[in-house]
């Protein structure tokens, strides 16, 4: 599947006003969050690293464009979604002690972890000052929203930390988190244009539910990917989840069927020390044996199908809903 335009038409679109957003930080932010953003090296020359798909803008103005809008309306929503991911994921490396993003060293790796975590919060900050600083009804409402979704997204972060601890965990719970995590943002992504356009409250809900279940799915495939995912693609070492021990679905899946699989996929993560190379393939081969990685990709399709079906009929711009069809399958269908 080709790469869908909607991502190059956004990029276009959004990337002057992010990039003016980002100019707005005290000048001691400047070169740090630049070099989040792929935009310079470590020591200020300009580059161009890549900034991930730029996902959330996109779902962004297509929710405009679905309730009759231009896609410009949505540019502050476009803005603050992808403001709030990259805080998220600035926060997220130094959590995980990720040193390596997008193939390059992460923030902290790079700047340190205070200067990492006060850039994330200033990246937060600056999400609502870019929807609120014209605040009309429709802005209000927007950041009202994105308020309700980062309260949501850092619960389930909070939640992601609390499974890592636990000896047993199923799929219920793992789906819970995940709804919070990596849904509630793409909820609101997908409906924001909506909101700033003064659409109906049942569009905007149709638009959420759609962001919401495929958050699910996109985050059923990075599971997936966090474990037999290419590190040319991925940007990170092979079955990096499973040297992080981390609870992700298709771990979760085998450590709660109660078997002998269960019983030593539980006593690899129980090791003392870091786990081997040959520790980690062998925890691979545990779960992909034991249906693990064959249920999460099931659980990618089940709620990529409960996306696609959330915006099918419902009234939307037709021209609109093909791009949203278009950009959930492209980014549920990625290779591990």
């Amino acid at each position: 599947m080709g790469t869908p335009a909607i991502l190059e038409r956004a990029r276009v679109l959004v990337e002057p006003s992010l990039t003016g957003a980002i100019d707005r930080l005290a000048d001691q932010l400047l070169l740090p969050a630049r070099y989040h953003f792929g935009w310079v090296e470590a020591d200020g020359t300009p580059c161009d690293a890549g900034s991930g798909k730029g996902l959330r803008p996109a779902l962004a103005l297509l929710s405009a464009e679905a309730v009759g809008a231009e896609a410009s309306v949505a540019l502050p929503g476009a803005v603050a979604a992808q403001l709030v991911h990259d805080f998220s994921l600035v926060h997220d490396d130094i959590i995980d002690g990720d040193e390596e993003r997008r193939h390059r060293p992460t923030l902290w790796a790079t700047f340190g972890v205070d200067e990492a975590v006060i850039v994330g919060d200033a990246l937060h900050n600056l999400a609502f000052q870019v929807l609120l600083d014209k605040p009309t009804p429709e802005r209000v409402a927007a950041a009202a929203g994105l308020a309700r979704a980062t309260t949501a997204m850092i619960a389930g972060q909070a939640a992601d930390m609390a499974l890592d601890d636990l000896s047993e965990v199923d799929l219920e719970a793992c789906l819970a988190m995940e709804a919070n995590k990596t849904g509630a943002l793409l909820g609101f992504s997908a409906s924001v244009g909506a909101v700033l356009a003064g659409a109906p409250d049942a569009h905007v809900a149709v638009l959420n539910y759609y962001g919401r279940q495929l958050g699910l799915a996109f985050q059923a495939v990075d599971d997936l990917l966090g474990i037999w995912g290419d590190p040319a693609v991925t940007g990170k070492a092979a079955g990096n989840d499973l040297r992080e021990r981390k609870k992700s679905m298709p771990v979760a899946l085998v450590l709660s069927a109660g078997n002998l699989a269960s019983d030593e996929l539980r006593n690899l993560y129980e090791t003392d020390g870091e786990l081997t190379d040959s520790q980690v393939d062998r925890a691979a081969a545990l779960i992909a044996d034991a249906g693990g990685r064959d249920g999460t990709l099931s659980e990618a399709r089940r709620h990529l199908e409960e996306a696609l079906a959330a915006v099918d009929g419902t009234g939307l711009v037709p021209s609109a809903v093909g791009e949203l069809v278009e950009l959930a399958r492209f980014v549920t269908d990625r290779d591990f």
